[in-house]
């Protein structure tokens, strides 16, 4: 009963992290500002909204949790705060939807790094995923270079791979790394805020950004970050795909944005790929564990 407990504890958490991490750029783009005001404050919002949290736990518990764990909490800080950058970046510079599908790359990123660097052969469905994943994001680039947003599906497929990079150091240390994407902020924070003060903050609609930041982030991150307690890696993917799914429909619905063709393709080779790994990759647990 309690295992039952804590696997619909692990089905909500991530399924609340998923839905707010889907209206990330839907929020952001209702922000109407430039890139680094928006970028600045938005970072400086989760930040504070961090440090409050951790006031709190310091009241409740009388110790503080454990912040940056050494040279790889470092490491790994710093690779969240790129990949915070090179999304807004995207954000900017492409469609909605090329930003989400493209980022959606991410675990095959991933389970490229650990093959390189953590000598983690990947199994040969996962090879044959990368393949199909490889195609989808290639017909959605293609359709970028025609369609002039070639920087911005660029700087979407760095994110996906700094923000790999950055689990991987993770992975590879072991190590309590809760906080550190959230404390991460600090580095997009004072690199946009020293871009956009010095001509005053642009931003429209301000209440946007910090609701952005300083809740949907936070929330987002935590329980994202806490559902693999209760979950399997190939659940807690499934939940990462609300993102790459709504995000593209939220923006169709308030700005009439509608993703080309080949962008829908790709897309939608990229989503089967994922949701069909994470499910035999889930059947294939569940038959190790009644063996």
């Amino acid at each position: 009963m309690s295992h039952t407990s804590d696997h619909r504890k692990g089905l909500l958490l991530t399924a609340i992290g998923g839905l707010a991490l889907s209206i990330d750029i839907p929020l952001v783009r209702l922000g109407e500002g430039d890139i680094w005001s928006i970028l600045g404050m938005r970072s400086a919002a989760t930040v504070l909204a961090t440090l409050v949290i951790l006031g709190a736990m310091r009241l409740a518990s009388g110790k503080w949790p454990i912040l940056v764990p050494g040279r790889p909490g470092l490491l790994a800080g710093l690779l969240y705060g790129l990949s915070s950058l090179t999304f807004v970046l995207a954000v900017f510079n492409t469609n909605t939807a090329n930003v989400v599908f493209i980022v959606a790359f991410n675990p095959m990123f991933g389970a490229l790094l650990s093959w390189i660097f953590l000598k983690e052969k990947p199994q040969p469905a996962t090879l044959i995923a990368m393949l199909f994943m490889i195609l989808g994001v290639g017909l959605i680039v293609s359709e970028g270079l025609s369609s002039g947003h070639a920087f911005g599906d660029a700087m979407a497929l760095l994110s996906a791979l700094i923000l790999a990079a950055a689990i991987t150091v993770g992975r590879a240390s072991r190590r309590e790394m809760g906080f550190v994407p959230l404390l991460a902020a600090f580095l997009p924070a004072v690199l946009g805020l020293a871009q956009a003060l010095p001509s005053g903050l642009a931003i429209a609609h301000p209440g946007w950004i910090l609701f952005n930041g300083a809740v949907v982030m936070p929330v987002a991150f935590w329980c994202l970050a806490t559902g693999p307690r209760y979950l399997s890696a190939p659940e807690v993917g499934m939940f990462y795909l609300l993102e790459t799914v709504l995000a593209p429909i939220w923006v169709w619905l308030i700005f009439a944005e509608t993703p080309a063709a080949m962008t829908l393709v790709g897309g939608s080779i990229l989503v089967a790929t994922i949701a069909a790994h994470s499910l035999w990759m889930a059947r294939r647990k569940s038959i190790r564990q009644v063996l």
